[in-house]
């Protein structure tokens, strides 16, 4: 692995080499990936595994025409040929009116924003199967539980730098740890699974491993014996870890590339009050310690906390260079991307706000409804918004919970679902997309 400042000056070469072989510009990104992971099950270790992988990718503009390539050998003779083959693939792709840099005037000058990502220390396997191990034991000391998928432990880094041959060049870096411990309750047919995780940037902020095993065993029993419910429309209230993925559906439909496509469910509701006025949603690439936090985007662009909803507006659009010129806007510091590619666009670290409401609130006048905490399948239509998932969780009743649910299908459109979109006052930061405990009204649910 290369240390930061050789990983940003290698990028920077590869830039010059583009240019003075004729390139009329470029920019470089390398990204580095390097982790331990133990894993463990039934209190043996099961498997230790140490990965890492460097990547430099460099994309060449030779008029209206670009292409891109990456390596993983950073021998510079290799690179030198990296170029060669760069260059010679741009004069053979289509002309795009719309590739480029990031404007030269909205680059980030400045130094880049020290984030506190990166954890000093690094644990060793020894503590790590012993994480997983504990993460373990708890698991499956829960009562009911019978069987075990296994537990595990984990730690990394991820380097990044950018350079660009229009003045940009910058790096960073993050930390991760994480603990899991996914188990089975009942016998047989009966059996239900269910688990339990935890990822931070640095080691200090872990839930301990004891607490994640439980969390993961109680899960797994409270799922036990579930019945079917008749189909109708009715309240559905979402768990935190599920009720994000309704944040991915959103995000997903004002992505640049997708509304300069036309195919997002929200392409004409900009400006519009999309959700209730208590709803809230922010975009915070510069969280400190965030899973997704960045000093700069995939293009050199400063980044900053924004509303993507604010009081129920839908604001704007997640725009890279590119989306944002076919759309005649300008971008917004979303730009992601790989080695491999053009960049695209896409979000960081994004929460709810929360509401006034406790979850039991939310609750309380449920005559008969489903508390969700896990959905299956992909049945999402971008273009539509409708929405159609498979799901479990809980039937409530005269505002309880009563018993586990299984095999249902819970539909809607998510404009609808928006619409009638209540959080609760139960933030709390785990993910990269957090969200409290959500309720909406009207769903239709169809049983097993």
């Amino acid at each position: 692995m290369l240390s930061l400042d050789e990983a940003q000056k290698r990028a920077e070469n590869l830039v010059e080499a583009a240019r003075k072989a004729g390139a009329d510009a470029a920019d470089a990104i390398y990204v580095c990936n390097a982790s331990t992971n133990v894993s463990v099950r039934l209190g043996a270790l099961e498997d230790v595994e140490r990965s890492e992988g460097e990547e430099i990718g460099l994309r060449v503009f030779v008029g209206r025409r670009s292409a891109t390539v990456s390596a993983s050998d950073m021998n510079p003779a290799s690179l030198a040929t990296l170029v060669d083959r760069c260059i010679a693939m741009a004069g053979q792709a289509p002309e795009d009116a719309y590739a480029g840099l990031a404007p030269e005037d909205r680059l980030l000058r400045k130094k880049p924003a020290s984030l506190d990502l990166c954890d000093k220390g690094e644990p060793d396997p020894a503590a790590l199967k012993e994480r997983a191990l504990e993460a373990e034991d708890a698991a499956r000391a829960v009562p009911g539980v019978t069987n075990s998928e296994g537990g595990g432990a984990s730690s990394g880094r991820t380097q990044v730098a950018l350079a660009t041959s229009h003045g940009f060049a910058g790096s960073y870096a993050g930390t991760s740890h994480a603990t899991y411990a996914s188990v089975l309750a009942g016998e047989g047919a009966d059996m239900q699974r269910d688990h339990a995780s935890h990822s931070v940037r640095h080691l200090i902020d872990l839930d301990d491993a004891e607490t994640i095993g439980n969390k993961a065993g109680q899960r797994a029993v409270a799922r036990l014996n579930p019945i079917k419910v008749e189909s109708g429309q009715m309240p559905v209230i979402f768990d935190p870890r599920v009720g994000s993925s309704l944040i991915g559906h959103l995000v997903g439909a004002i992505t640049g590339p997708a509304i300069a496509r036309r195919s997002s469910f929200l392409l004409e509701r900009l400006g519009e009050a999309i959700f209730d006025s208590q709803v809230t949603i922010i975009d915070d690439p510069l969280r400190e310690r965030g899973l997704r936090s960045r000093p700069f985007d995939g293009e050199g662009l400063p980044t900053q906390r924004r509303a993507l909803i604010e009081a129920g507006v839908l604001t704007g659009w997640l725009l890279d260079s590119a989306s944002a010129r076919q759309l005649g806007l300008e971008p917004t510091g979303h730009a992601s991307r790989g080695s491999g590619g053009a960049p695209g666009a896409g979000p960081s670290n994004v929460h709810m706000e929360a509401g006034s409401a406790t979850p039991g609130d939310l609750m309380a006048d449920v005559t008969r409804g489903l508390y969700v905490t896990d959905l299956i399948g992909m049945g999402v239509n971008g273009v539509t918004g409708d929405y159609s998932r498979g799901a479990s969780g809980f039937l409530i009743e005269n505002g309880g919970v009563v018993r586990a649910v299984a095999e249902i299908t819970i539909a809607g459109n998510l404009i609808d679902m928006f619409r009638n979109l209540v959080p609760a006052n139960d933030l709390h930061f785990r993910y990269a997309t957090n969200v409290p405990t959500i309720r909406i009204d009207g769903m239709t649910v169809a049983g097993g």
